[in-house]
């Protein structure tokens, strides 16, 4: 299916590819919303289950041009380390990936080596990648498993110490659904199992448009140009950095987060920032408008300014219900996390829903940079910037 037609029928619908909306059978059986939360979240025009805009109703997801009868096969000896370099080169979907039974050790994110941390699954966002040790000790068929966040479809490859050997392909787990921390409201709560906003509440009521009962108190974010394109502010985003990603809050095994991730090295540049950006990521989910700022590129969208060698704290802020690939050209950033001085070094950070991310930028890179979100309908739609990087004061 051609992209253009994606968009149109997005434009058209804004969850006409979920086919996992919560239905009368998973109420009554206590799996999804209960009726007061649905009511809520309706009167919102909010969607709980739209995690993914383009799903496995019309993807067919694929590993190395492979599918599940395909079966792409990496062969070992058993004992022996192997490195893995797994890239999300998807256009729309975000994966877990795990390999049951065998544990990974993440060595490498975006091609820059972190310490040594071992974990049983990863959420990888769109153009991120990570370099993961595993060392098969039996002679036996592993799979590796990529589950599309909103488990609308899966695919897998074998790792096997010889060709022909299949490993087993498990079933699509239970699919996630948004909560209050995914708003930016979070009240203690948080995750799928968090209460509905309570509009008695000052702040909560403050935070909301009575009339299109939408968060968009202009006061939260007074950079943003409002107007249709922005459908919600979220009134108290947080660092969602230590966060488990959509979908694995609540798995038994170890997750990785950012949080986990230390660069092996001392970063480079110990300066402080001399400013400080907030960027917001931006969006009318129903309309399927999709903006930094409340600005579509295609509205003359002003660039982001740099000096070079210029040292700047970036936050992004995420108003929106979904996750954002945010993906930045020519330059590595250090994402603030963890330990000072040891901060991963990225070229995309998968901002969460509702969430908020730091990083310190050294603008070390004359000239134009794409800057943008790396699903490509979001970034055709608008969440696209230029960067310039300038030499002087008048960048």
């Amino acid at each position: 299916m051609h992209p253009h037609v994606q968009m149109r029928r997005l434009k058209q619908r804004g969850g006409y590819y979920n086919r996992q909306k919560q239905t009368l059978a998973g109420l009554l059986a206590g799996k999804d919303q209960s009726l007061s939360e649905r009511i809520e979240w309706g009167a919102m025009r909010m969607d709980a289950t739209d995690i993914s805009d383009v799903t496995g109703a019309t993807y067919h997801y694929l590993i190395n041009g492979h599918g599940l009868t395909e079966n792409w096969t990496g062969l070992f000896t058993p004992g022996e380390r192997v490195r893995l370099r797994i890239i999300n080169a998807s256009s729309m979907t975000n994966f877990n990936v795990r390999i049951p039974g065998l544990p990974m050790t993440v060595v490498q994110a975006d091609g820059q080596d972190v310490r040594p941390v071992e974990i049983d699954e990863f959420q990888i966002g769109i153009a991120e990648t990570y370099d993961v040790i595993v060392q098969p000790p039996e002679a036996m068929a592993y799979g590796f498993i990529a589950e599309a966040i909103d488990r609308s479809g899966q695919c897998r490859a074998t790792l096997a110490p010889q060709m022909g050997m299949v490993a087993a392909v498990p079933q699509l787990r239970e699919r996630p659904l948004l909560g209050m921390k995914d708003m930016g409201m979070d009240h203690g709560g948080g995750g799928g199992d968090a209460g509905v906003l309570d509009l008695s509440q000052p702040e909560s009521a403050s935070a909301m448009d009575h009339g299109s009962m939408k968060m968009r108190d202009p006061s939260v974010a007074p950079q943003v140009k409002m107007g249709p394109g922005v459908a919600t502010l979220s009134p108290m985003p947080g660092d969602r950095t230590a966060d488990r990603p959509t979908g694995l809050e609540d798995v038994p095994h170890r997750v990785l987060t950012y949080a986990d991730l230390r660069s092996r090295v001392p970063n480079a540049d110990t300066r402080p920032a001399t400013r400080t950006l907030d960027i917001h990521l931006t969006a009318n989910m129903e309309r399927y408008m999709w903006s930094f700022d409340g600005v579509k590129f295609s509205d003359r969208a002003e660039p982001l300014p740099f000096r070079h060698n210029e040292r700047v704290r970036v936050n992004l802020i995420n108003d929106t219900m979904m996750p954002h690939p945010i993906h930045l050209h020519g330059h590595f950033f250090e994402l603030v996390t963890g330990e000072p001085g040891h901060h991963p070094l990225k070229h995309t950070v998968n901002v969460l829903p509702g969430g908020k991310v730091a990083f310190d930028l050294t603008a070390d890179a004359l000239g134009d940079w794409a800057f943008h979100c790396h699903m490509l309908l979001h970034m055709h739609m608008g969440m696209f910037r230029r960067v310039t990087v300038r030499q002087g004061e008048g960048a």
